[in-house]
């Protein structure tokens, strides 16, 4: 894996601005989208996966499961290789040579990386919903994050949406960040939307327009 995109949408019952990212963007290896994004988009998705030869990382929703979040991994032949119901254990999946975790939102804090297997992980994906409610979460999300990294020595990744505050909050402040396998930040971003792309070789982040 080489370049991996993360991206911020705003919620949406279409995954049009998914779409826009691939078209502008690619190619990349990856993409990561927040929780809950693709609804119940996942058969557009896994096309979209197929067409830009590109794996997908990410939550969607079945909205008559409690609850209703799941973790989602669809790789470049469309081909969804993890479906995960929120709250489960987590999940390790082989992808290209790299075992990824996948943990949804508030895992991070509940139950962290929950799983007796003892594996080593080399990509920690976290897509969060809305964005955090305070500055005081913020910085627990990422202190917690960053605990992650150092303790299974991987990369962690999380992004959230755009919009949105957690049960009429009334504060939205998005959030994307990277940590490397020490714990180092990549990058951290509050209140800036804009896409990144990592580029794994090196570690280097490009914000795009």
């Amino acid at each position: 894996m080489k370049r991996i995109l993360i991206i911020q949408p705003k919620l949406e019952q279409s995954i049009r601005q998914l779409e826009q990212e691939l078209h502008t963007n690619s190619p990349v290896d990856i993409v990561i989208f927040p929780e809950g994004y693709l609804n119940e988009n996942v058969e557009a998705a896994c096309l979209l996966a197929k067409q830009f030869n590109t794996i997908l990382i990410g939550g969607h929703r079945r909205m008559n499961d409690k609850p209703k979040d799941r973790a989602i991994i669809i790789d470049r032949s469309g081909t969804v290789i993890l479906d995960r119901i929120k709250y489960s254990q987590t999940s390790f999946v082989e992808v290209e040579g790299l075992n990824i975790g996948h943990i949804l939102c508030d895992e991070l804090i509940v139950q962290g990386i929950k799983n007796e297997s003892e594996v080593d992980i080399d990509l920690v994906i976290h897509p969060i919903g809305v964005g955090m409610f305070s500055e005081e979460q913020f910085q627990e999300w990422t202190d917690e994050a960053r605990k992650i990294a150092i303790a299974h020595h991987t990369m962690i990744i999380g992004t959230s949406h755009a919009d949105g505050s957690y049960r009429d909050a009334g504060v939205s402040i998005p959030i994307a960040y990277c940590f490397d396998e020490n714990g180092e930040v990549i990058f951290i971003s509050k209140n800036d939307v804009r896409p990144r792309l990592i580029d794994t070789r090196t570690n280097l982040v490009s914000i795009l327009l």
